[in-house]
């Protein structure tokens, strides 16, 4: 099994609530993704953090293997809520893919 792990951190230009809009978006998103692409067993986007956090939201993902991520990846149904609701809100981001 193929674990996908990202944080991200949030442009400072938003305020609170457009924050708080963004994370809620990025969830619904990526975890309506649940059941529509080949291989991805699991799908959680944790936005609710402690204040020693220095990150705003977290991907959580588990694959069959390393091809089924890859295959998410450009997948047009990731790549829509990839280019619509994270990337144009975002100004850093840290993945970590592992086996397990």
């Amino acid at each position: 099994m193929v674990k996908h792990v990202i944080l991200w951190q949030i442009k400072d230009e938003f305020s609170a609530e457009e924050k708080e809009k963004i994370r809620q978006d990025v969830k619904e998103g990526l975890e309506g993704l649940a059941g529509r692409i080949p291989g991805l067993l699991k799908i959680h986007v944790q936005t609710k953090c402690l204040e020693s956090s220095n990150a705003d939201m977290m991907l959580y993902s588990e694959f069959t293997d390393e091809a089924a991520l890859k295959g998410y990846s450009g997948h047009p149904l990731h790549v829509a809520v990839a280019d619509g609701k994270v990337r144009p809100f975002v100004k850093s981001r840290v993945c970590m893919d592992y086996e397990d």
